[in-house]
């Protein structure tokens, strides 16, 4: 069954994975203490979510927002049927987080050689060696082994990412051995034509193989692009708790999807999620009470659509 939008059939359910606690407060100047990173990582466990990105093991002086990622693994209460993932940039990060026991490991690298060096310090041809390794340790401890393409949309420092190397490096990721490829919209610069010629493209040529979509609302575009890739039947997605965060290491890169705002979205269109929205506005409210300052959310100021009178 699928949910009809015009003459374009949308698909019934949605799958967000939540980003908050990493690619959201990575972006932050307040480092939040371990007790309530776990607080916020409960709260969002309780709203239904089933996926949630817990931190990054990178170097400390580079990130220093996710210096206690492991403490924060050993402190998990872990709730049923949540995967908890880490963020791996190289072989030490993925058996850190093997150790740690995040249940599935993501790797990050990007399509541009520009922001690929400024994000992770090496060439593009480095990254796909170095995922090669990743996935050898990461799928022999049976764990999931996820790909995240950045700057899939454009380059804060090349433009425009041609389409033809998106899908290269998708399939030689494919071919290393990752389960899932998640397209980054790392800076905002996506549009929904953009989008869906891109979605396209991917599905003509990887046509067995779903799609992850990590997009951001730099620029506004955010949930026309989520509409856009519905229309292709996409349907999974990243976004952060409040709309927090965006990638400290290019231009222009803040303005994550906010999880509220999407899911508000979804759910006046008719599309499930499992997740219990005045439970997210709830912990939005609180992580700006624990950043002292607001969320660029636009749910938690409006309200939810089928509460409001008169």
């Amino acid at each position: 069954m699928s949910v009809p939008y015009g003459q374009t059939a949308l698909p019934q359910r949605v799958s967000i994975r939540e980003v908050g606690p990493r690619d959201g407060l990575q972006n932050e100047s307040v480092i939040l203490t371990t007790a309530n990173k776990l607080r916020l990582i409960d709260a969002l466990a309780a709203t239904g979510l089933a996926q949630i990105e817990v931190g990054a093991f990178v170097k400390a002086e580079n990130v220093p927002q996710m210096a206690d990622t492991t403490e924060v693994f050993a402190s998990l209460t872990r709730q049923p049927g949540v995967k908890y993932s880490a963020i791996a940039p190289n072989v030490l990060g993925a058996r850190r987080a093997l150790e740690a026991g995040a249940d599935m490991v993501q790797v990050f690298f990007s399509a541009s050689e520009s922001h690929n060096q400024s994000n992770v310090n090496m060439s593009v041809e480095q990254s796909l060696a170095n995922v090669a390794d990743m996935s050898a340790i990461v799928r022999a401890a049976n764990r999931p082994f996820d790909a995240v393409l950045s700057v899939a949309f454009g380059c804060p420092f090349e433009g425009h990412t041609p389409i033809e190397r998106v899908l290269e490096l998708c399939g030689r990721l494919l071919d290393l051995g990752a389960e899932e490829v998640t397209l980054g919209d790392t800076t905002g610069m996506a549009h929904p034509s953009l989008v869906q010629q891109v979605v396209q493209a991917f599905q003509v040529r990887f046509p067995r193989q779903a799609l992850r979509l990590h997009l951001h609302s730099a620029r506004g575009a955010g949930l026309a692009n989520i509409l856009a890739a519905l229309q292709l039947g996409v349907s999974e997605f990243d976004s952060s708790i409040g709309g927090i965060g965006g990638c400290p290491f290019a231009p222009g890169a803040p303005g994550n999807l906010c999880t509220e705002d999407m899911t508000h979205m979804l759910h006046e269109m008719g599309i499930h999620t499992g997740l219990d929205l005045p439970a997210l506005m709830a912990t939005a409210r609180m992580l700006e009470q624990m950043l002292g300052h607001e969320v660029p959310s636009q749910t938690i100021k409006a309200g939810i659509c089928k509460h409001l009178t008169g």
